[in-house]
């Protein structure tokens, strides 16, 4: 799996670039190509997508943008390629903001995105990207993501997040939520 690829793009198409690093050309697919410069270097953050019949990578100039990407290909009903042109908007705020509102005619303006999906991501995603006070929640969060991978239910994560110190290092804030889980 990989992170991220730091490199030069070298070739710009409608839905990929392709990346040079170390003499290799990657071919990545991006939400905005026409968003990168040709012969300028870019650290991307990528998704590696392994099918049996497709090996692809995806690459975000942020891991917010990243995060969000990995969020909307969990619905139900929704792949990679499906969820790439809805970051294509470059609002990451304003996805979230249609989620929550439940505004479903602002996604079904992305292509392939009908009411049935629309309706899916709104039902999978609606509190998920933002905390009580209305703020947008760090979707880059670490401490839920380990949390997740050491097999907490989301639930659980929920209500020690607000306990937890955000200035501590990402070390200590896992064994703070560690110690109040198992309360």
């Amino acid at each position: 799996m990989y992170s991220y690829i730091y490199g030069q793009v070298k070739e710009i198409e409608s839905n990929y670039i392709v990346l040079e690093n170390n003499k290799i050309g990657y071919l990545i697919y991006t939400a905005n190509p026409y968003s990168f410069e040709e012969n300028k270097e870019y650290k991307l953050f990528l998704y590696q997508l392994v099918k049996e019949d497709e090996l692809s990578l995806y690459g975000f100039k942020t891991k917010e943008e990243k995060n969000l990407f990995l969020k909307l290909i969990n619905v139900k009903g929704l792949g990679c390629k499906m969820a790439l042109p809805i970051l294509a908007t470059g609002s990451i705020s304003g996805i979230i903001d249609a989620i929550e509102r439940e505004n479903i005619l602002y996604l079904k303006k992305f292509p392939k995105i009908g009411d049935k999906v629309a309706r899916q991501i709104i039902l999978d995603l609606k509190g998920k990207l933002v905390s009580k006070d209305n703020n947008i929640i760090e979707i880059n969060n670490e401490l839920v993501d380990a949390l997740a991978a050491l097999g907490y239910k989301n639930m659980d994560i929920k209500k020690v997040l607000p306990k937890i110190d955000k200035k501590q290092k990402i070390e200590d804030q896992i064994k703070e939520a560690l110690k109040l889980l198992l309360k």
